[in-house]
Formats: C-alpha cells, structure tokens, sequence
C-alpha cells in the first residue's frame, strides 16, 4: 500500500510530539459546502491550538496520505467525484490513483500505518436498524478491532441501532470510556438510555487504559465517546421521530449501502432546520480538544511505556 505521511507529521512523531489523526469523509461527504472546508480547517486549528499536530488522513492520486496539505483539503472539499473510501475500497482507488476520503476505518488504517494513536471523529458507523434483514455492518466495528488506535467520538451515530453496536463492541472486545458519563451519548443527542460500564475522568486515565492494554498484547483500538456540547445537543424524542421518518422513507426509495447514511444525516438536517448540522459541527471540534488532551498524555508517558 502507497502510504505518503508529511513531513511535518513524520517529525512530530520521531520526537516524542503529540499528533492527532483526522478523518476526511466529514469534508467530502459529511458535510454541505462551503461549511465542510471551514469546518476541516478549524479542526486542525483545534487540534494545533490544544498543543499537537492534525493529521487529516486521505487518497490523494493513489496514495494514502496521513496529513493533508491544505491544497490537498482543499481540493477534496471542492471536488465533485471523490470517493468514500472504506476498507475495502483502499486498494482499489489506490491502484487506479484516485481520489478518495477517508471514512473511520480508513482513517485508522492509516493512523496505525503511521503510527499515530489517537484519532478525533464526529461519530463512529454501527450495525444499522434493520440488521435482521440487511446484515448491514459497518466496517468500522471490525477495524476497531484490527488497529490499536483510540478513536475519540461523540458514540456511533444515532441513525443506527445503538443496543447491537455496543454488543458487537463487547464481543469484538473493544472498550468503550465514556468521558465524563456514564450513558452512551448518541451522537446529536447527549443521552441514549444505554449505560456504560466505565467512566473516565482525565486524559491522563485514558492513557494508562490503553498503556495497560497494549501493554498486555491486546491488540486493537478503543473508544472514547464524549456528549456533544450541551447548547447544541438535541432532544432525544425529537431525533428519534425524525430518524424515524428519515429511515422509513430510505426504506421506500430503496436506499442501502454507502448512500443511506449521507441520506439520513441530510434528512435530519432538513428535519432539524439545520440545528443537527450545528450539533454535528459543535461535537466534532470538541472531540478533537478531547483528543488532544489524550495525546499529550499518552506522549508524556515514559519512553518505555507501550503506545
């Protein structure tokens, strides 16, 4: 695999700095335009004003890049033909040097090649609703897994079905900390109704979990899963009716695979009059302070400690 990490970012990690890798299908697909360039912009902003270096993850002409150039942002931004890129699409746009943006999955792929192991996200995807039909998974569970890489988000996405996500996180024996909570928060909203079994406090505590598990050869990553800023967060009642009608009427036109998720957000965007699209911005700048915190933590700890 063709993985190209900049110069800055290949620096930072051979001395000891703090780097905090970044997704890039927020700015491709997530987000509407103009919004979703300023919105990738402040996230490194972020991420340098918190005390590390952002790492946006990418395809660019067939190369995995593991920290953009802001012409690089740029053009993925403003493209029209940019491929979401998950797992198995990363060999396949990378042969035919395309270009692509990185979903959760292939973002940690490329965090780890890297060796970056803190990674900031809006939501993670999930076992979506309906799974007893579709079997629809996504690859982000499985790579969780695979790479021993903490990924700091605001818990999977609310259009999913939440119960099944966190079974398959257990059996999958991921651990998931919830930052000042107890609850799983679901994305937009602060709250799920789930509980989680165990609550951080402190950057410094989520460093030493992940020391002791990679320490003991446990591979794989973790999650940590913040509650989006309270002004923004949105009722939980109100998310779940439009999440509802927004699923029903994917259901009926037909809508599956890669496509359903962009339909959905951009149905509670409508639903919500845009206050989801002001949450979802709100939640992903306040993972990336989170996950800031986390890897100057896990950079102080001493040069023996496993990371």
């Amino acid at each position: 695999m063709s993985v190209r990490v900049a110069d800055e970012v290949r620096e930072a990690l051979a001395t000891g700095r703090a780097v905090v890798a970044l997704e890039s299908t927020i700015v491709a697909h997530g987000l509407p335009r103009p919004e979703n360039l300023e919105v990738a912009r402040r996230l490194e902003a972020t991420v340098r004003g918190a005390g590390a270096v952002p790492a946006t993850v990418g395809v660019i002409d067939g190369a995995l890049v593991v920290g953009l150039s802001d012409a690089e942002l740029t053009r993925l931004a403003e493209s029209a033909d940019v491929a979401k890129v998950s797992r198995r699409d990363l060999p396949i746009v990378i042969a035919r040097g395309g270009l692509g943006a990185t979903t959760v999955a292939a973002t940690m792929i490329g965090a780890a090649r890297a060796g970056i192991a803190t990674f900031a996200t809006g939501g993670i995807g999930g076992v979506h609703r309906g799974f007893e039909l579709t079997l629809d998974v996504s690859a982000d569970l499985p790579e969780l897994a695979r790479e021993s890489v903490c990924v700091v988000c605001a818990g999977a996405k609310s259009i999913l079905d939440l119960p099944r996500t966190m079974e398959l996180l257990e059996t999958l024996g991921v651990p998931v900390l919830g930052w000042r909570t107890t609850e799983l928060p679901a994305f937009f909203s602060r709250t799920s109704g789930l509980s989680l079994d165990h609550r951080v406090e402190s950057a410094s505590e989520v460093a030493a979990i992940l020391r002791a598990k990679w320490s003991l050869g446990l591979g794989g990553g973790a999650l940590v899963a913040v509650p989006p800023p309270a002004e923004s967060a949105l009722d939980p009642h109100e998310l779940e009716a439009a999440i509802g009608t927004a699923v029903r009427d994917a259901d009926a036109r037909g809508i599956r695979g890669k496509a359903l998720t962009p339909h959905l957000l951009a149905a509670l965007r409508e639903a919500t009059h845009g206050r989801s699209l002001e949450a979802n911005v709100a939640l992903v700048i306040q993972n990336a302070r989170v996950a800031t915190e986390i890897a100057r933590a896990l950079a102080d700890l001493p040069a023996s400690a496993p990371r």
